[in-house]
């Protein structure tokens, strides 16, 4: 996707559709097995799918969520090696929070201490009807990611492993925060053209929430005319997904958006599922991903993650990317197709 950002036309029409609540977050790494290592054993999730970025083979593609790496829990990974330090600031997504039980923020806390993590201590913070309280983490690429108390949510989250007890596992996607210069603009596309409610604000943050007040259906946007441009490398988010349930719906997005004047790529196969893509004004990549059909459509739901799985038209050079791919291992057990 170019560097291209869509205008919004003035008075920009309402959509006919609207996400019901984030899809996925995907970021930008350094090391795969330090990546590995973090998001499995300290943060408890599951890694659900390990393959590759299908527009560059030989950097994987790691996916993390719950049991089944269910559409609002995922968090995936571009780990490129070798790639420089990002910076947070204008134009990107700069934090991206998962919901915890509200009983469970102190035992986090001591949890993320006790293994020398990169940590806020705990604080509130007035977003949308309600305060939350909200911890707030640094990954070992810098990666910010926020861990918000939040009543209600029912999701289990994972707890397959046994590290992080269930009643205090990651429940799942909460929100994102997309810092940018101008509020307006985003505020106009995310109500307008993605359907989405305003639900208060904060000084310069605004919080829009999607259909049906679901559980990891929250943007927040703040707004700064001071920051710096942010620049996408290392630690730094590379584009937010929002859900659409079915391919027709998805179709129906895109001819609104392209009705619109915004610049939308064509519906590419990610194997998955399937997604669009699009800048939104202040330059942050925004994507349509479908529910289906799911990360068990090429493994069975026991071994999700076990297996270096690839889509049918990289089948054929399977030889030579496991060759240029790292030996990865998952709970000290070799992903098996990693050399």
């Amino acid at each position: 996707m170019s560097e291209h950002r869509n205008e919004m036309p003035s008075g920009a029409p309402a959509s006919s559709v609207a996400p019901h609540g984030l899809h996925h977050v995907t970021a930008i790494a350094t090391d795969p097995q330090r990546n590995v290592d973090f998001y499995t054993t300290v943060l408890g999730l599951r890694l659900v799918k390990t393959t590759v970025n299908f527009d560059d083979p030989g950097t994987y593609h790691l996916y993390y969520g719950d049991e089944a790496g269910r559409p609002s829990t995922i968090l995936t990974f571009f780990p490129w090696r070798g790639v420089p330090a990002g910076r947070q600031g204008v134009g990107l997504t700069t934090a991206t929070a998962f919901s915890v039980p509200p009983e469970s923020l102190g035992w986090w806390q001591q949890h993320l201490d006790g293994l020398g993590v990169d940590i806020d201590y705990p604080r509130a913070r007035d977003s949308g009807r309600q305060a939350e309280e909200v911890l707030t983490l640094r990954d070992p690429d810098g990666l910010v990611v926020d861990l918000v108390a939040s009543p209600g949510d029912a999701r289990s989250g994972w707890d397959g492993q046994g590290r992080v007890p269930a009643e205090h596992a990651v429940r799942g996607l909460h929100s994102v925060t997309l810092t940018e210069q101008l509020l307006d603009p985003t505020s106009t596309l995310l109500t307008g053209l993605l359907g989405m409610a305003g639900d208060g604000e904060d000084g310069d943050r605004a919080r829009f929430t999607m259909s049906g007040d679901q559980p990891g259906s929250v943007v927040d946007v703040a707004a700064s005319t001071t920051a710096e441009r942010g620049l996408q490398a290392g630690g730094t988010v590379h584009h937010i997904a929002f859900r659409a349930p079915d391919r027709a719906t998805q179709e129906r997005w895109r001819g609104e958006l392209v009705d619109a004047g915004l610049e939308v790529t064509p519906i590419l196969d990610r194997q998955y599922f399937t997604s669009i893509y699009f800048r939104e004004p202040g330059g942050v990549l925004f994507e349509i991903a479908t529910d289906q059909p799911g990360f068990d459509v090429d493994e069975p739901l026991l071994e999700l993650g076990r297996h270096l799985k690839l889509p049918p038209w990289l089948e054929p050079s399977r030889e030579q990317i496991e060759q240029v791919l790292p030996a990865l291992r998952v709970d000290d057990e070799p992903v098996a197709g990693s050399s």
